[in-house]
């Protein structure tokens, strides 16, 4: 997806496209106060829009998305860097999706040698279309290419297998902690539900059964649970316009909550009530609390900046301040280090860059 100041996003088809709710604001500092929990930040990228950063197993590299038309890059192509292990070494990062169609949601998978990702290039090698969002009464709507599947691939770009092959919208996946299973989101069956993949043998099951988005959804380290972000229309209107918008490719994401589950889908219940948009939810290191990104705090709904709470939703800490928007949180294998995506000191554009931090408990 997309980012750009005061904008909504997330692990989606349309990944690489937030779209700007408000004039930006300038803002130049990479550390906020009231930002406790962060030390020696260190801003990685410096233009375009780059989100969805996740840590290889060992530690030493990241996988995230790109765009900025000023590189030829239209929309998402996924890149991996190398993280610096020196104040003084420059993060450096290479293509490594085909640069055909739209990508997203790319994750590492243990051997550190291959990547999970979304594409759209089976559909075609352009990018999609946006959607015409004057046609959906202007409102903030996330387009569903039914175009994009998951797939494998080396380091050098190399697809070896195709994970997904059913007609549809299945992207956002992320691995369990030992890589044998992937959670992913798909509409085949009709709804935006979540599905668990055996890698080896291809299996797989449907864990979500309620009306609304399930996706986003993250294993916590120790394997034995999983955390996600979904709507849950309730009103015969919300109901309406939740399939009607399916039905077109579409899904407003401006209602959400957190949830979470045993790590088979059982024991499902929501732990965020907040209203407005509750998403990109991630486990911490202890896999007793959530980090997740909201913009509960403002009606006009924005800015987005991360919060923490315990797996109950208790406990609720606001642990970033930008102004604009801070998202996608993943803590390193090690626990001793967060990366995210923020619109912070990017000199009042509409950029978001990567930043990584030391966490402080």
């Amino acid at each position: 997806m997309k980012k750009g100041l005061f904008v909504w996003i997330c692990c989606l088809a349309g990944m690489g496209q937030l779209l700007a709710q408000a004039p930006a604001l300038v803002s130049d500092s990479v550390l906020f106060a009231g930002e406790k929990h962060f030390k020696n930040v260190r801003q990685l990228t410096f233009g375009g829009d780059n989100a969805e950063a996740y840590w290889s197993y060992d530690g030493k590299h990241i996988i995230f998305q790109r765009t900025n038309p000023k590189e030829g890059l239209n929309c998402d192509q996924i890149f991996i860097g190398k993280l610096p292990s020196s104040p003084n070494e420059k993060f450096t990062y290479q293509m490594v999706s085909s640069g055909k169609g739209r990508t997203t949601c790319a994750f590492f998978l243990p051997d550190g040698k291959h990547f999970i990702y979304a594409s759209t290039h089976q559909g075609a090698d352009t990018c999609p279309p946006t959607p015409d969002r004057a046609k959906y009464g202007n409102r903030y709507i996330w387009p569903l290419y039914n175009s994009y599947d998951i797939f494998m691939a080396d380091l050098d770009g190399k697809i070896v297998k195709q994970l997904t092959t059913a007609k549809g919208y299945d992207a956002e996946a992320t691995l369990s902690p030992d890589g044998k299973k992937m959670i992913y989101c798909s509409d085949k069956e009709g709804d935006l539900e979540l599905y668990i993949m055996d890698l080896a043998s291809g299996k797989e099951k449907r864990i979500t059964h309620m009306l609304g988005y399930d996706g986003g959804a993250w294993f916590s380290p120790d394997g034995k649970k999983i955390v996600w972000r979904a709507s849950r229309p309730k009103t015969d209107a919300e109901i309406k316009e939740y399939k009607e918008l399916l039905a077109d490719g579409m899904v407003a994401p401006t209602n959400m909550e957190v949830w979470v589950a045993d790590a088979d889908g059982s024991n499902a219940r929501q732990i965020t009530n907040l209203a407005q948009a509750n998403w990109a939810p991630n486990f911490t290191p202890d896999s007793k609390h959530i980090v997740f990104c909201s913009n509960h705090e403002y009606k006009r709904g924005f800015p987005f900046n991360m919060y923490l709470t315990d797996i109950n939703g208790k406990g609720l800490e606001k642990i970033s301040r930008d102004k604009g928007f801070d998202a996608f949180p993943m803590f390193s294998p090690d626990g001793k280090k967060i990366i995210f995506s923020s619109n912070r000191n990017n000199g009042g554009t509409r950029d978001t860059n990567l930043f990584v931090a030391e966490w402080v408990e």
